[in-house]
Formats: C-alpha cells, structure tokens, sequence
C-alpha cells in the first residue's frame, strides 16, 4: 500500500489535533505515494534502528518519540538527526511518530502503563479541555434519518461508551428563495414554511470537517443552516494521565517491587514512604510530575512517572508515594498501542517491534 494511506489513518485515528503546541507528530520523511510493505515500531529513532529497518526490510518507522521537532538548517550529517534523516531518503525509509497525541487519547500511553499493571476501573487524571464541540442544525422531515446517520457516521455523536447520540425536537423552519435561488422546496419570491428537525449532537473539535463535509453533502437544502458551539465540558474519556485501582491492596515496598518488575524499571527513585497500604494509583506516561496535586486530590495512594525534579519530591507532604520509573521505562509499550491500531486496520501489513534498546540513560 501507499504511505500515504497509512499515515492518513494515523493522523485520524490518534488526531494530530490533540497533540501539545511544541510537538511534531505525523509523518517526518518519506513521500506519500511512496509504496510500503513493512513497519518497524520503535519509542526512539535512533541509528541503530535505522540500520535494523534495513537489515529487516522495514520500509517504515514508526516511533512514539518524533525525530525532528525543531527546524533542519542543514543535512550535512553533523548532527545524528542529519545522519538518520539523510539515511532515511537514501534508503527509502520513512518515518511517522505518534508523541503527544499518543498520550492523550483513549487509548493512551498511561492506560497502557494501567493495563500492564492490571489496575480496574481506570479512568483520565487530567482530562482535556476544549475538546468538544456542539452541533445544532436544522433537517426537513424528509431528510432527517439519512442526514442524522450520516452525520453519525463521520464521527458525531459519541459519549464515553455510547454513540449515536443526538437530540431532535420538531419545528417549523421559514424562509423564502429570490431569483437566483435554486430552492430544494418553496418557489422563488414566496414565503415557504417547512417541517423541519432541530438536531444537535456533538463531536471532537478534530473531527469538524469531516462532519461537516457529511452534513452538506447529505442535506437536500442548498443553504444549510447550522452552527458549531464550543463546550466548556472536560471529556472524560481523553487527557493526560490515568487512575485505578490493584486488585488487591499492596504494602508500599511490595508495590515499589512490583512496579520496577513490570516496567523492567531498573534504579527506581521515589519519594518518603508514607506507611499507608496502595490500591488506588495515578500514573502518567513520560514527564508527568505537574500531575502530583492532581493525584493527591482525587485520593491515590502511590503516583507513578518519570523525569522528576529534586524539589519535586518535597511536593509529596508524606501524603502519597510518587515513583520515578525513568521516561524510556514508562514508554515502553507505547509501541503494542501502535500495532494494535495499525493490524486492526491493515491486518496483512507486516508490522514488526524493533529489537533496539533506545534508552540513553545506563544505570551502574
């Protein structure tokens, strides 16, 4: 298939949209018509998985952490960015990164990290803002169920584990055609009155086009009214960050040693023991420690992340065990997240985990 089919589907499935201001996710190299037959997943494009993806035959990389995030002056190879990049399109091999998005949608970063941890009734720490979007147009009778299922198909209408949703009251719409109309009902020049639907739902600020471009070609009338409403609302189901609960309680050091297991955490700090059992975690993929108040207010009893600060610590007030697993650890299985969505869709596309150890950080 062609590159451009799969970083297409990326770009939607994990929305470019919800990436931070200072990232660079999406497609970094390659041409879009160019034809693929493999990916290697992989948390860091480093050299060395340059050099697997040829050894492998991967005609693509896709990492969690982007390449490129400022901007390449030259590619005279002094930098290991110049070299990988000019490897790259010397050797055909294109790159796509999943970075922030990646730890903000439902599917995150952090979720995984619960999964692996075997938390229940996990739920968004920090949920977004400004994420939702309302819309309210205005269907004939006639109309209705064709535009309302079509809108619904190009993404409207879900809420947490439902979808579908809408609300519709009756009405009577008014209107009249002048002479360069070209009116669906009325004649030009009269007054019509018309049965019509009130419709709202709503969507992800990502999606509006989409559902746009769903509602206009769908609606018979040839000017659509409609309108878009941003919501205060925080979606519960997208943010940073996550929060469950362990099966079964755990002292604080059995959970210390649970948690270096899992995430082959090797040097794990942590703040001052608190005394009290563990069952209720926050954790957070990455650099997560802006999310310490967040954790302590909703009651965790032990905050796992990574990239803390000295001062950090202090922060703790013996209220909660936070842990620092190191940023590769915590990323780690990132990359199960990107094969998942990427078999899913294309289920004979060859898709490979990289066998390269990225982390940069050694430990004595």
């Amino acid at each position: 298939m062609k590159l451009k089919e799969l970083s297409s589907y990326l770009d939607t499935a994990v929305p470019l949209s919800f990436q931070e201001d200072y990232d660079n996710a999406g497609l970094q190299v390659g041409s879009p018509n160019a034809e693929i037959t493999s990916a290697l997943l992989t948390i860091d494009v480093t050299e060395e998985v340059i050099d697997e993806a040829i050894t492998r035959g991967c005609d693509v990389i896709v990492s969690h952490h982007p390449l490129i995030f400022k901007g390449i002056k030259s590619l005279s190879g002094k930098t290991y960015i110049e070299r990988i990049i000019h490897t790259a399109i010397k050797k055909d091999i294109a790159i796509y990164s999943s970075h922030t998005n990646l730890d903000i949608f439902w599917q995150s970063v952090s979720r995984k990290m619960s999964e692996k941890l075997g938390l229940e009734d996990t739920t968004v720490l920090s949920p977004s803002e400004h994420a939702l979007l309302k819309l309210v147009t205005y269907i004939p009778v006639s109309h209705f169920e064709e535009v309302r299922n079509k809108v619904f198909e190009a993404g409207a209408g879900v809420v947490g584990n439902y979808d579908k949703c809408g609300f519709s009251v009756p009405g009577t719409g008014s209107f009249r055609a002048n002479e360069n109309a070209n009116p669906f009902v009325g004649e030009k020049g009269k007054l019509h009155f018309e049965n019509e639907i009130r419709f709202e739902t709503i969507l992800f600020a990502y999606s509006k086009q989409k559902v746009t471009d769903a509602l206009l070609k769908t609606h018979p009338y040839e000017e659509v009214a409609y309108d878009f409403y941003s919501l205060e609302n925080n979606n519960s189901g997208i943010g940073l960050g996550c929060v469950g609960t362990l099966q079964n309680e755990l002292s604080e050091e059995e959970f210390l040693k649970t948690v270096s297991s899992v995430f082959d955490a090797r040097g794990v700090r942590y703040s001052n023991l608190t005394g009290k059992k563990i069952r209720k975690v926050a954790l957070c993929g990455g650099s997560g420690a802006f999310l310490l108040n967040r954790a302590i207010r909703n009651g965790s009893d032990a905050f796992v992340t990574a990239d803390i600060k000295y001062h950090d610590f202090f922060n703790t007030e013996n209220k909660i065990l936070m842990l620092d697993i190191g940023h590769y650890e915590s990323e780690k299985f990132s990359t199960e997240i990107l094969k998942d969505l990427i078999i899913k869709k294309f289920p004979k596309f060859a898709v490979r985990f990289s066998e390269t150890n990225t982390n940069p950080i050694n430990y004595l």
